[in-house]
């Protein structure tokens, strides 16, 4: 008897994961709308830390394989999903608790809807409150002068200043967007097969960071939407990998985000341009990283 073909594939990239991996997991089903689930666990920290102990004793039914080396969250997430089969295919973090309400609405919504090429539940980070880059917009300058000034946290209910992270606009709600978190992406494999024939979906340039922006900028121009929707929701433990290495991941956030901007926004490779997003985005990070340093924090949020 042929098994019948997954339904959806989740492919989850672990660095160093052993301490959230095993709620990550245990929160997917074995099946969803009536067929199966498969799982694809790539870990780039080599199994120098247990995370394969944990899959393989408690979660054998899942694919657990080990690149040669750390391949970046772009290069391994493409690694993982060319030994996927299903129809719908999860870029999902290690750090993230799902549940089937949302699995399952984002999952039909993705097969009802053919011109959505990703979709996001609202994503809800371990205090409660909402992680705000599972819905922005495309920043423009404007919108990051108002994130980094304050204004757009003070004016977060006026959409001239809340553009964004979208923060006037309703939680529960759902509607289009310009991106979603790379934390959970959603889509059907026929979108990422148009993109992406030779199965990189994302952008291997990008070893850390922008990569999910450059992927939802790439879907919006092939001509699908990006999609938040927040009639349900899942937990997003986020900061744990930044936390892990800040001084180096801080400031390959923003050089990466940059790098987004500069291959999609400077299509005459003009001097100038490239000129004003260096000076913009390194002007940001030095910010950011400054009020972070004083506050006590070990997280930055660029995009």
């Amino acid at each position: 008897m042929v098994p019948e073909r997954p339904l959806l594939s989740v492919v989850v990239v672990a660095y160093r994961s052993c301490g959230e991996i095993g709620a990550c997991l245990e929160s997917l089903p074995r099946s969803i709308c009536g067929r199966p689930i498969e799982v694809v666990v790539v870990d780039n920290s080599l199994n120098a830390d247990g995370t394969g102990a944990i899959v393989h004793n408690d979660f054998p039914w899942m694919d657990y394989v080990v690149p040669g080396e750390n391949l970046g969250f772009g290069r391994a997430n493409n690694f993982g999903y060319v030994r996927t089969a299903a129809e719908c295919v999860l870029f999902l973090n290690p750090d993230t608790v799902s549940n089937m309400e949302a699995l399952e609405h984002c999952v039909r919504r993705v097969l009802a809807e053919p011109e959505i090429g990703l979709i996001s539940p609202k994503l809800v980070m371990a205090d409660g409150s909402m992680d705000l880059a599972c819905r922005r917009s495309i920043p423009t300058l404007w919108d990051g002068f108002c994130r980094a000034t304050g204004l757009a946290a003070r004016f977060s209910d006026k959409a001239w200043a809340a553009g964004y992270n979208l923060t006037h606009l309703p939680e529960a709600g759902t509607y289009d967007v310009g991106a979603i978190n790379g934390a959970f992406m959603l889509g059907r494999r026929e979108v990422f097969d148009e993109i992406a024939p030779d199965g990189k979906v994302f952008d291997e340039a990008f070893f850390m960071y922008g990569d999910d922006l450059d992927l939802c900028i790439r879907i919006s121009r092939s001509g699908r939407r990006i999609v938040y929707d927040g009639r349900v929701a899942i937990t997003h433990l986020k900061g744990l990998s930044v936390a892990k290495n800040y001084e180096a991941m801080s400031a390959a956030i923003f050089d990466a985000n940059r790098d987004v901007y500069l291959k999609h926004f400077n299509p005459a490779n003009s001097a100038l341009v490239r000129w004003k997003w260096r000076l913009a985005f390194g002007a940001w990070k030095t910010v950011a990283r400054l009020k972070a340093k004083l506050r006590g924090h070990r997280r930055v949020r660029p995009l």
